[in-house]
């Protein structure tokens, strides 16, 4: 069967229109991870805040609102596989387009790989609870977690997004059930983990000799736990009105979110309880939803959290290849990366040969740590933080483009932008100073040396910017030539 290349008419080298608002927003949700997130970020804010830990997401919820206006105003301009590399090249120049998605790629080569070690620790932990297995070998469940994201991914981007959607509401029903139960237990006087509790309004007040500083370190934390609420951008030119489905699925995203990651922080702030003892006892929990789920329900929702977590995590994965194959699908179709990376598979379209690469990355990184013997929680964090790093230089990029954008007709609206782009740079400042122990100080340098890479491309390589501009411009036409479909395409 014959593979669509960059030398294909246009229409054969387009994605597929297909989908709709929710669908859209299930792949920032996705690669957000909230079941995720929350069983593994609330204690760092427990530690620096107290019982007051929910506002670290509460401030942090504020402040990826405004980092997010940015990409909102963009992407209702621009609708492109490429996300940022449009979005940044349209208004600043197509040199710092590409640099904004070559570090969008960077973080979303390593981000898979970091899901599935997600997958790998609930999993365990779901063997070792249930006594199926004390210590499972981490490897062989990844490269099934590693197995199962290719085939859903290749399937096409409906049934991508649609087992997104499945996996969330499962994960997050679950996280529900366990918050309701603890505020109905604690209202009828049952008492927290440890110490005395109930239900009360500390949660918003910080203790005493805490003060603004702390808070805004601790929101950064909280800040992370929404990485990835931009990657609906990607769907540009699969959305049915991207212009329009695209701005909502990014607040939707991060909406969602907000009011998950508060509500969850407090309740289990409230569930540990509030005095000293209790909040001690929240910030040295290695499985906070866990613990709860003990305390409150008993062993058997404990482990259906387990699971849930490792469904949680197999979206996120999911969520992280989808973006990355398109980044590599747009640089192939623009003649900045290999054309083999612009073919599109006839049946299902999704960007196949993009989509091996993206997988054989995750594969190599996976099987050279098991070589070098390392544990899964560290390979998960070393990864993160490297992709988060490449994440937030990219938040930087985007966001002065949408300053420069904006200023052209209205001073509110860039000014929130530079306020967004603000942000962003103080949460990477945060996460590179004061220097942290090795051997994460030394992850910065990585990372900058993959922008470096990246820059450098588009000095080299003869006619590169002007390669690109062209694939822009070109893109842009051939999104402007697409009909509209009248009806919802069928599966």
């Amino acid at each position: 069967m014959r593979t669509r290349t960059v030398g294909d008419p246009p229409a054969a080298r387009r994605l597929r229109r297909e989908l709709r608002l929710l669908e859209t927003a299930a792949v920032s949700i996705g690669v957000m991870a909230p079941t995720l997130a929350m069983s593994v970020t609330g204690v760092a804010a427990a530690k620096q805040l107290g019982r007051a830990a929910p506002l670290a997401f509460v401030f942090a919820g504020l402040a990826v609102g405004l980092v997010a206006f940015g990409f909102v105003r963009l992407a209702a301009q621009y609708s492109h596989a490429g996300s940022v590399y449009a979005f940044v090249g349209q208004t600043l120049s197509p040199r710092w387009g590409f640099v904004a998605g070559w570090a969008l790629l960077g973080t979303y080569l390593v981000f898979p790989p970091v899901s599935i070690m997600g997958v790998t620790v609930f999993a365990r932990a779901f063997l070792r609870s249930t006594g199926l297995a004390d210590d499972a070998d981490w490897y062989p469940i990844a490269l099934a977690a590693w197995a199962l994201i290719w085939f859903l991914a290749a399937r096409g981007i409906r049934p991508t997004t649609r087992s997104l959607l499945v996996f969330e509401i499962v994960s997050v029903a679950l996280i529900v059930v366990l918050m309701v139960t603890i505020l109905v237990r604690l209202a009828s006087g049952v008492h927290p983990v440890s110490g005395t509790g109930g239900l009360s309004g500390k949660v918003f007040l910080l203790p005493p000799g805490i003060g603004v500083g702390t808070l805004a370190l601790a929101a950064t934390a909280g800040f992370l736990a929404f990485a990835g609420f931009e990657s609906a951008g990607s769907l540009g030119e699969e959305a049915l009105a991207p212009r329009r489905e695209i701005p909502r699925a990014i607040w939707t995203a991060v909406l969602f979110g907000g009011l998950f990651y508060v509500t969850c922080m407090v309740t289990q702030s409230l569930g540990f309880g509030l005095d000293s003892a209790g909040v001690n006892t929240f910030s040295r929990s290695q499985a906070p939803l866990g613990d709860l789920a003990n305390h409150f329900v008993g062993s058997t929702l404990a482990k259906l959290l387990d699971a849930g977590a490792t469904l949680s995590a197999v979206g996120a994965g999911l969520g992280g290849v989808t973006v990355a194959a398109r980044m590599l699908f747009a640089f192939g179709r623009d003649g900045l990366a290999v054309p083999a990376f612009a073919r599109v598979s006839p049946r299902h379209r999704v960007p196949s040969s993009a989509l091996a690469f993206e997988m054989l990355v995750g594969l190599t990184l996976l099987t050279c740590f098991r070589l070098a013997g390392t544990a899964p929680l560290d390979v998960f964090f070393y990864l993160a933080t490297l992709g988060v790093l490449s994440l937030l230089v990219m938040y930087i990029l985007t966001n002065v483009a949408a300053v420069r954008q904006l200023g052209r007709r209205s001073t509110k609206e860039a000014t929130l932008a530079f306020l967004g782009c603000a942000i962003a740079t103080y949460v990477l400042y945060s996460n590179v100073w004061p220097v942290p122990p090795a051997p994460y100080r030394y992850f910065p340098y990585g990372v900058l040396g993959w922008l470096l890479v990246g820059l450098l491309v588009t000095f080299v390589r003869p006619g590169f910017v002007a390669t690109a501009a062209r694939g822009l411009e070109r893109t842009a036409s051939e999104q402007a030539e697409v009909p509209r479909p009248r009806h919802r395409p069928t599966s």
